[in-house]
C-alpha cells in the first residue's frame, strides 16, 4: 500500500533554537496587527455597520454590471452587490441613509424604481445601529469566552504553564487573522467571527496534541535538558500536524475558490488561520513553556528524582 508521507516519521529539527527571533517577529506582527485594527481600521460588513440589505432574483443569470450602474446613481452612498449562491440571486448591499426607518424604507423604494418590477424581492431586511453594536459586544464576548475556557481547560489538563502558554498563541493567532483582514480589507462581518472561533477551536487542537507529547517526554526523559524535549516533541508530532493542516488547507483552497463570493471571507479567515495556528503551535506555544519557568519545575523534578536514584544505589 502506498502513503503519502509530506515529512519523514523521524526528523530531528531544533524549532525550540529558533524561538527568539521568531517571538520577536510575531510580537512585531500582533502590535502592527492591532495597530491596523484601528487604523485604518476593518471594513465592516452589513452586520456590523448597519444598512440595507436586498435579495432579488433574476429571470436569467445575473447582469452584475448593469445593475451596479442602476444603483450607482442613487446617491445613497456606498452599493455593493455579489451573487448569492446562484447566478440568478443577487445579494445588494446598501449603507445605512441618515434619519430614521422612513428614510431606509425611501432608499428601498428608490431601489426597487430603479431595477424594475421585474425582479424578484425576495427579502428587504434593515440592520439598525443598535442591532449592529451589539453584534460587535456579542462576537467579542464569544471570543474572548472561549479563549478563557481553553485556558481553564488546559490549567486543568496540564498545569498552569501550558495554559498560559496555549491562551498566549490563541490570543496571537486571533490578533494576525484580525490584522489580515485590516491588511486586505476584506469583509469583517458575522461569518468572519464564525471563523475566529473556529480558528481557536483549530488551533488549540494542535496545541494540545504537542503539549501532551511534552507531558509525555518529560515523565520518560527525566534527565533531559527542557528544549531538548520540547523539540522532540514537535518533531514526534509533526508529521502529524502537518497532513492534518495540509488536507484542510486542501478543502479549504477548493472552497475559496469555487465557493463563491458568500463564504469568501469565512474561508479566507480560515486558511490564514490554519497557517498561522500551525506557526503558533510549533514555535509558540511550544517555546512558551521555558520563558514562563517550566525549566525550573522540570530541574526541580529531575534532581529530586536524581537523589532517589543515589540514596537506593548507596543502600
Amino acid at each position: 500500500m502506498f502513503h503519502i508521507k509530506l515529512v519523514p516519521e523521524k526528523t530531528n529539527v531544533p524549532f525550540v533554537n529558533w524561538r527568539k527571533p521568531a517571538m520577536a517577529a510575531s510580537a512585531v506582527l500582533v502590535v502592527i496587527s492591532l495597530v491596523m485594527a484601528f487604523m485604518p481600521g476593518l471594513n465592516f460588513g452589513i452586520d456590523f455597520r448597519g444598512g440595507i440589505l436586498i435579495e432579488v432574483q433574476t429571470e436569467g443569470p445575473a447582469d452584475l454590471s448593469d445593475l451596479r450602474t442602476k444603483t450607482g446613481g442613487l446617491g445613497l452612498g456606498e452599493v455593493s452587490l455579489q451573487e448569492f449562491g446562484a447566478a440568478d440571486t443577487v445579494l445588494i448591499r446598501i449603507e445605512k441613509q441618515p434619519g430614521d426607518a422612513t428614510a431606509q424604507q425611501k432608499a428601498v423604494t428608490k431601489v426597487r424604481a430603479a431595477l424594475g418590477e421585474s425582479l424578484d424581492y425576495r427579502r428587504t431586511e434593515f440592520v439598525g445601529p443598535k442591532v449592529s453594536g451589539e453584534l460587535i459586544e456579542a462576537g467579542a464576548i464569544a471570543i474572548a469566552l472561549a479563549v478563557v475556557l481553553m485556558l481553564i481547560y488546559i490549567w486543568f489538563r496540564f498545569e498552569w504553564h501550558f495554559g498560559v502558554g496555549a491562551v498566549v498563541a490563541l490570543i496571537h493567532d486571533v490578533a494576525l487573522s484580525v490584522g489580515m483582514f485590516a491588511v486586505t480589507q476584506m469583509e469583517f462581518n458575522l461569518s468572519t467571527v464564525a471563523a475566529l472561533l473556529t480558528i481557536v477551536g483549530y488551533s488549540i487542537n494542535d496545541t494540545v496534541v504537542v503539549y501532551d507529547r511534552v507531558r509525555e517526554n518529560l515523565r520518560k526523559y527525566k534527565t533531559m535538558d527542557l528544549a531538548d524535549v520540547l523539540n522532540l516533541a514537535i518533531n514526534d508530532t509533526l508529521s502529524r500536524t502537518s497532513m492534518t493542516s495540509v488536507t484542510t488547507l486542501l478543502a479549504l483552497v477548493a472552497l475559496f475558490i469555487f465557493g463563491g463570493a458568500v463564504i469568501q471571507g469565512f474561508v479566507f479567515a480560515m486558511i490564514w488561520g490554519v497557517i498561522v495556528g500551525t506557526y503558533s503551535s510549533i514555535f509558540i506555544a511550544a517555546p512558551l513553556l521555558i520563558v514562563l519557568g517550566l525549566g525550573n519545575r522540570h530541574r526541580s523534578d529531575r534532581g529530586s528524582g536524581e537523589g532517589r536514584d543515589a540514596a537506593q544505589t548507596s543502600s
